[in-house]
């Protein structure tokens, strides 16, 4: 059963993916940026702060209205459909956060 995509399912993916290369903070360097991908869809979302710039990590804040399913008091993404996946882009593909680990590990 797929839960909706929050801050928690995120931290979790942090802890889970730590030391493996499926986290922006040990895959950036070989050109991966964090990103989104709606599953239903195949629509990749690059992580943006509300303003539109480019996140460096994970962020919900600035992903489209179409897929937020609730915000905070405070007008943030607190959730996101449940089909959305963390994971990232290199050269225009999308990586899982599994496959950019595979891929990382490579070098």
């Amino acid at each position: 059963m797929n839960l909706e995509m929050n801050l928690q399912t995120l931290q979790r993916q942090n802890v889970e993916f730590l030391g493996t290369g499926g986290r922006s903070q040990e895959n950036r360097s070989l050109g991966f940026r964090p990103a989104f991908m709606d599953q239903e869809t195949s629509a990749v979302y690059q992580a943006c702060f509300a303003d539109g710039r480019p996140a460096p990590f994970h962020l919900l804040d600035g992903l489209p209205s179409e897929i937020v399913l609730s915000r905070t008091a405070q007008g943030r993404v607190a959730s996101v459909k449940p089909t959305i996946i963390a994971g990232f882009t290199l050269d225009g593909e999308f990586y899982t956060r599994e496959a950019a680990a595979r891929k990382a590990n490579e070098h």
